[in-house]
């Protein structure tokens, strides 16, 4: 059965690492006949959350500041799967798709229907060493029980620091196979 699947890219760099890993899984959803949505945060103009309580004052706005999460909140709620695909910054997520992951906060305040939905983690980061991994994939395990959400899987790929250095290793196989096989 096709789902819906809505890839939040969080690279402020096109064509970056974690960029071509989103293709990757993108091109293995597609050719499952999943239906797809990618979605650049470093091209959205979103505030992030400041905890006001306005959230879907009316329906049409999720969040009462008007900005460009208006719209990707409808996205998120018709979604099957939600993929994070982001770089590594700090050890967690960087701040253009943190401000719109901040911004779920809407759905669990105004109590909206999005529990059920599958997510997936896909990320990459210079250095070698797996454990750099940690703080990003806690954060990503900690936002799925407040949502109501569960894992259907991560591809966390190190060593990759310079675009196209993760076409040097797995991880592009394994975001398609990922993609395909939901």
């Amino acid at each position: 059965m096709a789902k819906n699947i809505v890839v939040l890219t969080g690279s402020p760099r096109a064509g970056g690492n974690s960029d071509q890993m989103a293709e990757a899984f993108l091109r293995g959803a597609r050719s499952a006949g999943h239906l797809v949505t990618k979605i650049s945060t470093a091209e959205l103009n979103v505030a992030g959350c400041v905890g006001c309580g306005g959230c879907y004052g009316d329906e049409s706005h999720p969040c009462c500041h008007g900005d460009d999460f208006n719209a990707v909140a409808p996205v998120i709620e018709r979604a099957d799967v939600v993929v994070f695909a982001a770089p590594l910054y700090w050890s967690t997520f960087p701040a253009q798709i943190k401000r719109v992951i901040d911004n779920f906060y809407c759905f669990y305040a105004a109590k909206r229907p999005v529990e059920g939905k599958k997510a997936v983690l896909l990320s990459c980061g210079e250095d070698t060493a797996y454990n750099m991994f940690d703080g990003i994939q806690r954060a990503y395990e900690l936002i799925l029980p407040v949502l109501g959400w569960s894992n259907a899987g991560m591809v966390l790929v190190p060593g990759v620091g310079e675009i196209g250095d993760v076409e040097k290793t797995d991880g592009l196989k394994r975001c398609e196979a990922l993609g395909r096989s939901l």
